[in-house]
C-alpha cells in the first residue's frame, strides 16, 4: 500500500483543489453566460421544463415535479437551491421579463418566503419560448449530464439579449457580478444599431439604452456614471423611490411613496421609516402607513401642517433605503472565462452567438429540406411511371425485395424506394400529385434561401434583425424607471432633524456630560447638579438643541457633540461619561467646554499650555464631521499639557498669564498670530525653571484678578496694576518670594465685580466673597483666610459668580 502514497506539499494540494473548486464555482454556478444571460441552474430549469412539455401554451404542473426532474437529470444539488432559483425567475419585482409563470404564493416584495414547492404550480412563460426556440434544430451544443444518462445544452438559443434584459447578480470565488435589468425594446434597438453600425460608440448606444429599467420602477440618477459603467463594466448610480406629496382637507401633508429602489425590502423600509417617527429623529412625522393593495404599492407618511416636508423626504433619502446606491459590476462568462464587459462588448457577444445559432439552424433546416425534396422527387417520378412501379412491387416477394427491385429497375435511391413502398393508395389521386409539386417548389425556394443565408453574412444578419424586431413588437413594454442626469446632493438641515428646545448643558471636571430639560433644572437648585463628591462643575450653561458642545482636553484634543445627541438626564443625576461616546486616553480629561450654534469665522480659540505655549486658531477650522475619537487641536511636546482654552472675539484685546510661582504677564492678544489646526503654537511666556502656567485669561470687562495659593492666601488685585508687556517675556512677580514656605498659585480667576470662592482641603472647606478680600498691590501675597495648620493645604478652589 505504501507504494501508492504520494509525498506532496500541503500548499500545492490546497492550491490545486481550491483552484478546481474556484473554476467550477465561477464557470458552473454563480456567474451567468454572456450569450443567454443564465447561470447553469437557471438554464437547466428552463430546459427541463421545456423537455417535459411544461410550456406556456399548456397547463401548470407542480413545482416539485420540475425540481425533481432538474435534480435527477441535470443539477445534482439541494432542492431548496433549485426551487429558490425557480421562484426568482417568476418574481415580477426581481425580473424585468419573468421567465416562469407560477400559480400560488411566490413570496412578496416584503421578503415573505414562497409557499413550499409541493403547493405551487409552474410553467414556462410565453417569452421563455423565445429563449428555447429552435433548440431542437442543432442550434447549440449539447453535452452529457453528470451521469451520462441525458444530454443538456451548454447555452440556450436566447432569441433576445437576456443578460441585459433581466440582469444578474452573483458571488463566486474572486469574482462577483451585478448587472441591472434593462428595457427589452431599448436593448433590442441597441442590438440592431450594433448590427447596422459595428463602429457605433458607447455614447450613441446610451442614447438608445438610456439606463437600467428596474421592474420596481424608481428613479436612476447619474448619467456620467452610467456612461462609465457602460464603457468599462463598472460604475455607481443612485436609485431613489418615486415620491409625491398630497394635501389633506385638514391641511396636513402626506408623503406618498409609490415606487421603491430595486431589491429593497418594503416591510423593512416601512419599519425603518416608523422607527424614525418613534425615535423623533425628524420633527413633524405623525404616522407611517403601508397602504399597498392589489392596485399597487403605496406607503403613506403623514406629517404636521408646519413640517418641512422637503427636509423630511431628504432625511429619508439619506438615512433609509428610500434611496440606495447601485454598483454596476458587469461580469459574465465569455469563452469559458469570467470577463468584465461593457455594453457594446455584451451586445457583440450576443450578436456572435445569434450568428452561430442562425447558421446552425440554417444548416439543419437545409439538410432536412434537401432530404425532403429528394423524397418528393422520388415520389413524383414514381407517379409518372405508376403502372411500372406497381407491377414491380406486385412481382416482389416482400417489402425489402420490393425496395431492391425499385432501386435496380428505375434507379431510385434507398430513401426514395422506402417512401414509394410506404405510399398509401389514397395518395395516388390527382390532388396529391399537385400537392407534391407545390411542396417541391416551396422546398426548392426554401433551400435557395437557406443557402444564401449560409453563404452571405448580410442575409444572416437580416434574419437576426427580423427576428429581434418581431420579439420587440410582441413583448416590448414601456420603460418603468426614470433616468435623471445628475446625482442630487442631499443636504440635511439640522432644523428639520431636531426640534429647537432650550436645555441645560453640563460637564464636570472628571468628564461627565449631559443635557437637562429646563423643567428638571428649574425643579432643582443649581447646587444640586448630580456628580461625584470629588468632582466639580467645569461647564453649566443654558443652550438649545441645535447647538454643538465642543469639549477641549488636557492632551490637546477636542470633541464635538451635538447638544441634541447628549443623553437627556435629570439635573440631580450623574451624566454620561465622555468615554461612552469617544475613545479617549485614560489620562485624558476635559479642561474647557463651549456651545456654538455655528463655527463662525468671527471667533478664535486660544489654547495655552502648562509649559508656556499659546496658540490662536479660527473657530471655523475646528468644524468637523463627528467621529468616535477626539480630534487633535494642538500639537504638544513631551509631557506638556493644555492648561486653559478660551474663546476670543474681535473685541478681545488683552490676555493675562499667571504662573504657579506668581509671575504675571499681560500683553495684547494681537501679538499671537492665527495658525492652523495642527500647529503647536508659539511661546506665550518665558518660564523660569520648575515653573508652570497656573492661569490664563482673556480680559474683557473684568476689573480684578483673584488668586489663591496652596497656603490659603487669597489675593485680589486690580488689573490696572499690571503693566503691558510683550509675548514671550519673562513677566513680573505678583507674589513676594518666601524661602521657607513659598506660596504657589493653584487657582486664579478674572472677576468683574464679585465672586464667591470656595477653598477645599482634605479636611475641610471654606467659603468667602472676593469683595471681603482687601485689594493688594502687585508685590504682596494677599490675605490668609484659613489657618494652614488646622485647615490643611488647599487642594481645590471653586469660583462662582454672584
Amino acid at each position: 500500500m505504501t507504494d501508492h502514497v504520494q509525498q506532496l506539499q500541503l500548499e500545492d494540494i490546497i492550491g490545486d483543489r481550491f483552484g478546481r473548486y474556484s473554476k467550477y464555482v465561477i464557470q458552473d454556478r454563480a456567474i451567468p453566460d454572456v450569450r443567454d444571460g443564465l447561470k447553469p441552474v437557471q438554464r437547466r430549469i428552463l430546459y427541463a421544463m421545456y423537455k417535459e412539455g411544461n410550456t406556456s401554451e399548456k397547463g401548470f404542473r407542480k413545482s416539485a415535479k420540475t425540481v425533481g426532474n432538474v435534480i435527477g437529470n441535470y443539477h445534482p444539488h439541494g432542492d431548496s437551491s433549485v426551487y429558490e432559483a425557480m421562484i426568482r425567475l417568476s418574481q415580477e419585482w426581481k425580473m424585468r421579463e419573468e421567465l416562469i409563470d407560477i400559480h400560488g404564493n411566490k413570496g412578496s416584495v416584503d421578503g415573505d418566503p414562497p409557499a413550499a414547492m409541493r403547493y405551487t404550480e409552474a410553467r414556462l412563460s410565453e417569452i421563455s419560448n423565445e429563449m428555447l426556440r429552435d433548440i431542437n434544430k442543432d442550434t447549440v451544443q449539447f453535452i452529457n449530464n453528470f451521469d451520462d444518462t441525458e444530454v443538456e445544452p451548454t447555452v440556450l438559443p436566447s432569441k433576445f439579449p437576456n443578460l441585459l434584459v433581466n440582469g444578474s447578480t452573483g458571488i463566486s470565488t474572486g469574482y462577483a457580478t451585478d448587472i441591472p435589468p434593462h428595457n427589452l425594446g431599448e436593448v433590442i434597438d441597441a442590438t440592431l444599431k450594433v448590427i447596422d453600425k459595428p463602429t457605433v460608440s458607447t455614447d450613441e448606444l446610451i442614447d438608445i439604452v438610456k439606463g437600467p429599467d428596474f421592474p420596481t420602477g424608481g428613479i436612476v440618477q447619474g448619467r456620467n456614471e452610467l456612461k462609465k459603467a457602460y464603457e468599462t463594466g463598472r460604475g455607481r448610480i443612485v436609485v431613489r423611490s418615486k415620491v409625491r406629496t398630497e394635501t389633506l382637507r385638514s391641511g396636513r401633508m402626506q408623503i406618498i411613496i409609490e415606487e421603491l429602489p430595486y431589491e429593497v425590502n418594503k416591510a423593512n423600509l416601512v419599519k425603518k421609516l416608523d422607527e424614525v417617527r418613534a425615535d423623533r429623529k425628524v420633527d413633524g412625522i405623525l404616522e407611517v402607513r403601508d397602504e399597498t393593495d392589489r392596485e399597487g404599492l403605496r406607503i403613506v407618511i403623514e406629517v404636521r401642517k408646519e413640517a418641512n416636508v422637503e427636509g423630511i423626504i431628504n432625511y429619508f433619502y439619506k438615512k433609509t433605503d428610500l434611496q440606495v446606491s447601485y454598483n454596476f459590476n458587469m461580469v459574465a462568462i465569455s469563452d469559458r472565462a469570467p470577463k468584465q464587459l461593457g455594453l457594446k462588448e455584451i451586445l457583440n457577444s450576443y450578436i456572435a452567438h445569434q450568428k452561430e445559432v442562425i447558421l446552425n439552424r440554417s444548416n439543419y433546416e437545409l439538410q432536412e429540406a434537401e432530404k425532403r425534396i429528394h423524397i418528393i422527387e422520388g415520389l413524383m417520378r414514381a407517379l409518372s411511371i405508376l403502372d411500372d412501379v406497381i407491377r414491380v412491387i406486385r412481382e416482389s416477394n416482400n417489402k425489402r425485395n420490393a425496395k431492391e427491385n425499385l432501386v435496380e429497375s428505375f434507379g431510385f435511391t434507398d430513401a426514395q424506394a422506402e417512401a414509394i413502398v410506404m405510399l398509401q393508395l389514397y395518395r395516388l389521386t390527382n390532388t396529391d400529385i399537385v400537392q407534391l409539386e407545390t411542396e417541391h417548389s416551396q422546398l426548392d425556394y426554401t433551400i435557395n434561401q437557406l443557402r444564401e443565408i449560409i453563404a452571405d453574412e448580410k442575409k444572416l444578419l437580416k434574419v437576426i434583425k427580423k427576428e429581434l424586431r418581431d420579439i420587440r413588437k410582441q413583448y416590448g413594454s414601456m420603460r418603468k424607471t426614470v433616468i435623471e442626469d445628475e446625482i442630487e446632493a442631499i443636504e440635511l438641515e439640522k432644523e428639520v432633524l431636531v426640534p429647537k428646545e432650550d436645555v441645560m448643558v453640563s460637564l464636570t471636571r472628571e468628564g461627565y456630560v449631559k443635557r437637562t430639560s429646563l423643567r428638571s433644572y428649574q425643579a432643582s437648585t443649581p447646587e444640586e447638579l448630580g456628580m461625584k463628591e470629588t468632582d466639580e462643575v467645569l461647564y453649566a450653561r443654558q443652550a438649545h438643541t441645535l447647538e454643538n458642545l465642543v469639549v477641549f482636553t488636557n492632551l490637546g484634543n477636542y470633541m464635538i457633540i451635538p447638544v441634541h445627541e447628549l443623553s437627556d438626564i435629570r439635573w440631580k443625576d450623574n451624566g454620561q461619561h465622555l468615554s461612552n461616546r469617544f475613545k479617549i486616553a485614560s489620562e485624558e480629561s476635559p479642561v474647557a467646554a463651549f456651545t456654538f450654534e455655528a463655527f463662525d469665522a468671527g471667533l478664535d480659540i486660544i489654547s495655552v499650555t502648562q509649559n508656556g505655549q499659546i496658540k490662536r486658531t479660527g473657530l471655523e477650522l475646528y468644524e468637523a464631521s463627528r467621529i468616535r475619537r477626539p480630534i487633535s487641536g494642538i500639537s504638544l511636546k513631551g509631557d506638556d499639557r493644555v492648561a486653559s482654552v478660551m474663546v476670543a472675539t474681535k473685541d478681545t484685546e488683552e490676555i493675562l498669564l499667571l504662573t504657579e510661582k506668581g509671575v504675571s504677564l499681560k500683553y495684547p492678544i494681537s501679538e499671537v498670530n492665527p495658525v492652523g489646526l495642527k500647529a503647536q503654537g508659539v511661546k506665550a511666556i518665558q518660564l523660569k525653571p520648575d515653573d508652570k502656567l497656573a492661569f490664563a485669561g482673556l480680559i474683557t470687562t473684568e476689573r480684578y484678578i483673584v488668586s489663591v495659593s496652596q497656603r490659603g492666601a487669597v489675593k485680589r488685585t486690580s488689573l490696572d496694576a499690571f503693566d503691558n508687556g510683550a509675548r514671550a517675556q519673562v513677566g513680573t512677580a505678583l507674589l513676594k518670594e518666601i524661602k521657607s514656605k513659598p506660596h504657589r498659585i493653584i487657582a486664579a480667576n478674572l472677576v468683574e465685580d464679585n465672586v464667591e470662592i470656595t477653598l477645599e482641603s482634605e479636611k475641610d472647606a471654606f467659603r468667602l466673597d472676593a469683595k471681603s478680600i482687601r485689594l493688594s498691590g502687585r508685590y504682596a501675597n494677599g490675605s490668609f483666610v484659613v489657618d494652614e495648620d488646622t485647615f490643611g493645604e488647599v487642594e481645590r478652589v471653586k469660583f462662582k459668580n454672584v
